[in-house]
């Protein structure tokens, strides 16, 4: 199947020797902008959002983002990639996953796992081949799930076409997948009989879908848990401060302690994704980030020269060099 192969640097506006930082950035800023939640027209959005999910999905990995390089112009092109067999030769196509034909093509996690050696032979004869009876193959691929929909749940009209080995025919099924509650990265969902048609009147394979979370401009995940680095002003962290922080399902409350540092990871409890089987849910983490102001005016410079002054703190030791008027 030939695929469109897709520019992800030109999607997230960076250039292709960006660092990961400058990817990472140039990501966050996309997606608070396209973000379902908070633009206007959110048919558009969603689209616009899928798409700078996947970009960032290959080109914050260093090894998809190798592999995306060797496929791209300057390396060898994705058209010799197809002809080699680089992109597996998946005779299926999913509609829904959130995913582009190329990604799936070459950075899906789907796989195909074919009928039992010989099942495709011509055997002794034509009626050989008719007598046979195969189950048909059982098909893995990857859905892009929010984190606001592994939250709450979600049902996701699905597609799927595949080729029916005895009549070189493509069919094509369209069905419902329900994502539970607390759908975690990784996870993976079963549609028995979803799979690819059997040989010889044999059952069809099943479905598996892989979770993969989209990546969010605030918030990452690691099993139920979520994460969010919360920026702090300096004299937040050295005096304190009480600070409303938003989370998946609501904003709380947390209590900075005086003297925080930089990279402090404070747990609220039972505010992550729901956990099977119970009413349990993962923790919420807050991670400090202390940031500094990049400009002064001659009233704030002045302020920070007094408390250098007048400051016991010393960040390192006696015996290392000191700072230095500028």
């Amino acid at each position: 199947m030939s695929v469109a192969f897709k520019d992800y640097y030109s999607v997230l506006g960076v250039v292709r020797d960006s660092s990961a930082d400058d990817i990472k950035k140039a990501f966050r800023r996309l997606a608070r902008k396209y973000h379902p939640d908070v633009a206007k027209n959110k048919a558009i959005a969603e689209e616009k959002f899928k798409e700078i999910n996947e970009a960032y999905e290959v080109l914050s990995d260093p090894e998809k983002r190798r592999k995306y390089d060797h496929l791209g112009p300057e390396g060898r092109t994705w058209q010799e990639a197809e002809a080699q067999g680089d992109g597996a030769g998946k005779e299926f196509h999913f509609g829904g996953t959130g995913f582009s034909d190329f990604f799936e093509q070459y950075f899906s996690g789907g796989s195909r796992y074919g009928f039992p050696p010989g099942a495709h032979d011509s055997g002794t004869g034509a009626q050989s081949q008719r007598t046979r009876t195969h189950r048909g193959s059982d098909i893995e691929g990857d859905i892009l799930v929010t984190l606001e929909e592994a939250m709450h749940g979600t049902l996701r009209p699905l597609s799927l076409q595949t080729i029916n080995r005895e009549t070189g025919q493509a069919e094509t099924r369209s069905f419902q997948v329900r994502i539970p509650p607390g759908s975690t990265d990784g996870r993976r969902i079963r549609l028995s009989g979803q799979g690819e048609s059997g040989l010889g009147g044999g059952p069809a394979g099943d479905l598996f879908l892989r979770i993969r979370h989209a990546a969010h401009p605030d918030f990452t995940s690691h099993d139920a848990d979520i994460f969010h680095e919360l920026d702090i002003a300096p004299w937040e962290a050295v005096l304190g401060a009480e600070v409303v922080v938003r989370t998946l399902d609501g904003a709380v409350k947390i209590r900075i302690p005086a003297g925080s540092e930089n990279t402090l990871k404070m747990r609220v409890r039972g505010r992550g994704l729901p956990k099977d089987k119970n009413s349990e849910r993962g923790d919420f983490f807050v991670i400090l980030r202390v940031v500094t102001p990049s400009t002064l005016n001659d009233e704030e410079r002045e302020a920070w020269i007094k408390l250098r002054d007048i400051s016991s703190f010393r960040a390192r030791p006696a015996h290392e060099p000191q700072s230095t008027t500028p």
